[in-house]
């Protein structure tokens, strides 16, 4: 069977209408764990990239979507397990802890690989500016690396793992576009806004025949009650007191 080959000059190109989109699982189990132990992979779909040799921008692959590399950790000091970060024009940092990638294969779940988010700073650490530029490394758990007696080749013969590599998964975090920032800002806006006057209910006396009351379309002549707003209110109760007192003097 003809092996496929998605991958050209180091740039994933797929047929139309087929996208990579795998799990985390996938990504441990059938990618890098079957490249640790130099078995074949489902497909050439990942290319061989020192993800740190570059600045992200400058990695091969289009720069709007996720991009997948194989990768080898390189040691920062010579006796020491931390990876050199390093790149041109900056470096990549780690966040958070490593979250585990647990297989949910057969009867009992294990944890099969490890996943590390760093975020790439430009500059030099530690007064580097932080970007957008996001990095998930994907690496074996030591059990899987040091027990090669778990997987056997073709000829049945124990297969020695190669411990650096790694899986990278490589994207640009996206921003809020400039409508959500406005419609953000407008929601505020009318949150601070000064609420509305409340209305207050206006007792009238109905004795009295020179009432001058606006005509209301919702009003049905049945109520006693007619809500005005707070400013007009003073105003409305001196004149009716007035009219009243008034009438009373007359008689």
């Amino acid at each position: 069977m003809e092996k496929l080959n998605f991958v050209k000059n180091g740039v994933l190109r797929l047929p139309p209408g087929f996208r990579f989109h795998p799990t985390d699982e996938e990504l441990v189990l059938q990618y890098l764990r079957r490249k640790v132990f130099s078995f074949p992979l489902p497909a050439s779909i990942i290319p061989e990239v020192e993800v740190c040799k570059s600045d992200p921008w400058d990695l091969p692959g289009d720069l709007d979507q996720e991009r997948y590399f194989f990768s080898t950790r390189e040691a920062k000091y010579p006796n020491g397990n931390r990876s050199n970060r390093a790149t041109v024009s900056g470096y990549w940092k780690a966040t958070g802890i490593d979250r585990q990638i647990v297989s949910s294969r057969g009867s009992q779940s294990q944890v099969v690989g490890m996943k590390k988010t760093l975020v790439f700073y430009r500059g030099k650490p530690p007064s580097g500016s932080k970007t957008d530029w996001i990095m998930h490394e994907y690496r074996l758990v030591n059990s899987e690396a040091s027990a090669p007696h778990k997987i056997m080749n073709l000829n049945q013969s124990p297969v020695e793992p190669m411990e650096s590599w790694v899986l990278c998964r490589i994207f640009l975090k996206r921003r809020s576009s400039k409508n959500e920032g406005e419609n953000a800002v407008s929601c505020q806006l009318l949150k601070e806004a000064p609420k509305s006057r409340k209305t207050k209910p206006v007792f009238y006396d109905f004795m009295t025949r020179d009432l001058n009351l606006a005509p209301s379309s919702s009003s049905s002549g049945s109520s006693g009650v007619t809500e005005v707003s707070s400013q007009n209110n003073t105003d409305d109760h001196e004149e009716s007191s007035c009219n009243s007192l008034r009438k009373a003097l007359q008689h």
